[in-house]
């Protein structure tokens, strides 16, 4: 596990060894604030990793996360052997932050290990609801930002957030025994998961493809008011957020949808080509 007992910045250089779609507390967030947010990120890692620890069978790596979750139940309360719970207690007291939230994680994770398929969207969005939405609703609070409708959007940015990743890894997850697209819209376009196995970038696949992409666009549209309710530098990282994701999208689209073959990255050009946009457009 990732020590954060020293300097926040050793912690969040390591996190380059995770590609992620977003900046983790990058120079964007107050200096004061984003201790706190490494911290929710080794966290929310910390066990996506235990779930995905490929070397290891499910047994083990269930029981290992539920032995995360007695840790950080317990250091809400008690002094933890470890000292990234104990920091985590501070903070969570600190700014009264919702437990509940870590447990969805948590909980979102579980399944990762026992679930490999899903019947329809709303279970997709159910498992979003506690894999993703917890992480902005989190941040939101850090930043004092507890308005109801500023949370609506900020689960449809996550959400949709969750779902690019989705499609993004579909060749990764399938070797992972996962696939995130919905067994009826699989039907309704007539794709098979022999296409999976044989990475058939058909006509089929495409409509299937584009199908989810475009209504994940459509829940960045809706969620993008919560720029309004932010303020700021943080602002300018949440706008930086939602552009990264939306740019693997349009990834997506100019590969014709091609999401076997083809894995879209942000590089070091559309971090600071997005940046500039985030802070100067709009």
């Amino acid at each position: 596990m990732y020590n954060l007992s020293g300097n926040t910045n050793d912690f969040l250089t390591s996190t380059k060894d995770h590609y992620e779609n977003f900046p983790v507390a990058s120079f964007l967030i107050p200096k004061d604030y984003r201790k706190d947010i490494a911290i929710v990120y080794w966290f929310a890692r910390t066990a996506d990793d235990i779930a995905d620890e490929g070397m290891f069978d499910a047994d083990y790596r269930f029981e290992k996360l539920e032995h995360f979750e007695k840790q950080f139940i317990y250091s809400l309360e008690n002094e933890s052997e470890n000292v990234n719970f104990n920091l985590l207690s501070t903070i969570i007291k600190k700014n009264n932050l919702s437990t509940n939230y870590f447990i969805d994680l948590i909980s979102a994770f579980k399944q990762d290990i026992t679930k490999f398929r899903y019947e329809n969207y709303s279970q997709v969005l159910d498992y979003c609801k506690r894999s993703a939405n917890p992480v902005g609703r989190i941040l939101l609070e850090l930043f004092k930002v507890r308005d109801e409708n500023a949370v609506k959007c900020s689960d449809k940015i996550c959400t949709a957030l969750q779902l690019t990743n989705f499609y993004q890894d579909t060749g990764i997850d399938y070797k992972k025994g996962r696939i995130y697209y919905p067994k009826d819209e699989m039907k309704m376009f007539s794709v098979t998961e022999k296409m999976f196995e044989l990475k058939e970038n058909n006509s089929n696949i495409k409509a299937l493809v584009k199908y989810n992409i475009d209504r994940t666009q459509q829940l960045f549209n809706e969620g993008r008011d919560i720029i309004n309710y932010l303020s700021g530098r943080f602002k300018y990282e949440i706008k930086w957020t939602i552009s990264g994701g939306e740019k693997i999208l349009s990834k997506i689209v100019k590969k014709d949808f091609n999401v076997f073959s083809y894995r879209p990255v942000l590089n070091k050009f559309d971090y600071f080509n997005l940046l500039i946009k985030s802070m100067f457009n709009g």
